[in-house]
C-alpha cells in the first residue's frame, strides 16, 4: 500500500512539472499597448535681443572726505568758544572755534619786535662802520682791502643777529595767531573736547571736525561687473573730470530718500577677504549748504545703497534668472520638443539673467518650472501665454 501511495504521488509531481514546462513553452505574451506620455504643458518666452544700459550695484556708509582733529599747539586757558564750536555745529573756512589766552603771545610779539629793532640798528651801525674802512684803505692803500680791515665778518654778524630777531618775531607772530583755533575747510563739527576755563598744552586735543563740501562713499564691487563701469582704471586719469553717474539711496526721517553723485576713482587694490575691488562715489554739498529750502541732508554714516550708470551693452537678452539650469543652460523649444542650450551669461542680479551669446531672435525658450526634463522631450505651449512682453521694459534696456 505505502509504494503504492509513493508512486502515486511521484507520478503526480512529474505531471505536474511536464505540465508547467508546457505551459512555459506554448503561452502566448499578452498583447503590448503603445502608449506614449502627453506633451506637458508649458509656457514660452520668445527671444528679443536688444541694447542695455548695464546698472552695476553696491551699497557703502557715507563718509567724510577729510576728517582732522584740532590739536593744541601753544600752551594757555581757554577763554573763549564760539556757538559753532558744538557737535553738530556747522563752520566755514577758517573761522575761529576756540580762542586760547593770548596775553604771553602779545607780550612776546612785543618783545621779539623790540630785539629786532636792536639788531637792526647795530645791523645799519656796522654797515656804515664798514663803508668808513673801506673808504680810508683806498686812500692810504693801493689793492683789495683785507676783510678783516673792511669788518665783513662784524658785518656779516650784525646781519645773522637781525635774520634771528626777524625769525624770533615770526615765531612770536605765529604762536599769537594759533590761539585762534580754525580748521582750512567748511566743516562740522563731530565732537567738542574743550571748554572755556581748561587750560591745555601742546598736543592737546580740542575735537574732531570734518569738511563738508562733499563727501564720498566706498562701493565695493565685483571683479566681472568693473567691465561695465566706463572709467579708467589709473584713476590719476580722472582729474577735473567726473565718472559715470551714481544714485544713492537710503531711508531717513521716515521717508526714502535719493541724492545724486557721480564716481571719482578706483582704488588700487583688491580686498583679499572679499575679493571685491572699491570704487569711490562723490556728492557734491552732501548737507544742501549752498541749496534752497531744506534738502534732505546726506548725513555722514549713513547706510546707502547705490546703483551705477554702465556702460551700453548690444544684442542682450534678458531672461528669468530661474530658469537657468546647470549654470549656464536653458531649454529652447523647437519643433514642440525641448533641447538644452549652453548660453553666456555676462551678468545674474536680482530676478534676472543677462544672456550675450547662445540665443537668437524668435527662439523660444521654456519659462515653465519643470522637475524634470529631458533631450526631446514633448511639449506643448499654452495658447496666449508667450511671455516675451514681460521682459520688453527689463531693467536697463535702452
Amino acid at each position: 500500500m505505502k509504494s503504492n501511495a509513493v508512486r502515486i504521488s511521484l507520478t503526480v509531481i512529474a505531471a505536474s512539472f511536464v505540465g508547467l514546462i508546457l505551459y512555459q513553452v506554448f503561452k502566448s505574451d499578452p498583447p503590448v499597448e503603445n502608449r506614449q506620455a502627453p506633451p506637458k504643458a508649458i509656457r514660452v518666452l520668445t527671444v528679443e535681443k536688444a541694447d542695455h544700459n548695464m546698472i552695476v550695484r553696491s551699497q557703502g556708509s557715507v563718509a567724510p572726505r577729510t576728517e582732522s582733529m584740532l590739536v593744541s599747539e601753544v600752551a594757555g586757558r581757554v577763554v573763549q568758544t564760539t556757538s559753532s564750536f558744538v557737535a553738530g555745529g556747522f563752520f566755514k573756512e577758517k573761522d575761529m572755534l576756540i580762542k586760547i589766552d593770548p596775553g604771553d603771545y602779545q607780550l612776546a610779539v612785543t618783545q621779539a619786535g623790540s630785539q629786532v629793532a636792536q639788531a637792526k640798528r647795530a645791523y645799519q651801525v656796522e654797515e656804515q662802520q664798514s663803508k668808513i674802512a673801506r673808504e680810508e684803505w683806498s686812500r692810504l692803500n693801493e689793492g683789495e682791502i683785507p676783510p678783516l680791515a673792511a669788518r665783513e665778518p662784524q658785518l656779516a654778524e650784525a646781519e645773522a643777529m637781525l635774520a634771528a630777531a626777524k625769525a624770533n618775531l615770526r615765531k612770536a607772530e605765529l604762536n599769537l595767531n594759533r590761539t585762534r583755533v580754525s580748521a582750512p575747510f567748511v566743516g562740522r563739527v563731530r565732537t567738542k573736547n574743550v571748554d572755556v576755563g581748561q587750560y591745555v598744552t601742546p598736543g592737546t586735543p580740542l575735537g574732531i571736525v570734518y569738511a563738508v563740501d562733499y563727501a564720498e562713499v566706498r562701493l565695493p564691487v565685483p571683479d566681472e561687473q568693473l567691465a561695465f563701469i566706463d572709467m579708467p582704471y589709473n584713476f590719476q586719469r580722472m582729474e577735473n573730470k567726473r565718472g559715470p553717474k551714481v544714485t544713492l539711496k537710503a531711508r531717513f526721517a521716515g521717508a526714502d530718500q535719493q541724492w545724486e553723485g557721480y564716481l571719482t576713482r578706483i582704488e588700487g587694490e583688491i580686498d583679499p577677504q572679499s575679493r571685491m575691488i572699491y570704487v569711490v562715489a562723490r556728492v557734491e554739498d552732501p548737507y544742501g549748504l549752498k541749496k534752497e529750502g531744506n534738502p534732505v541732508p546726506l548725513t555722514v554714516g549713513l547706510f546707502v545703497e547705490a546703483e551705477i550708470a554702465g556702460t551700453s551693452v548690444p544684442n542682450i537678452t534678458v531672461v528669468p534668472r530661474d530658469i537657468i539650469r546647470n549654470g549656464n543652460q536653458v531649454l529652447v523649444v523647437k519643433d514642440d520638443k525641448l533641447s538644452f542650450r549652453d548660453v553666456d551669461i555676462i551678468k545674474q542680479e536680482g530676478d534676472y539673467a543677462y544672456i550675450k551669446h547662445g540665443l537668437q531672435d524668435g527662439e523660444q525658450v521654456c519659462i515653465s518650472p519643470l522637475s524634470y526634463a529631458v533631450e526631446g522631450m514633448l511639449v506643448t505651449i499654452i495658447d496666449g501665454k508667450d511671455d516675451s512682453s514681460t521682459l520688453a521694459g527689463g531693467e536697463g534696456q535702452k
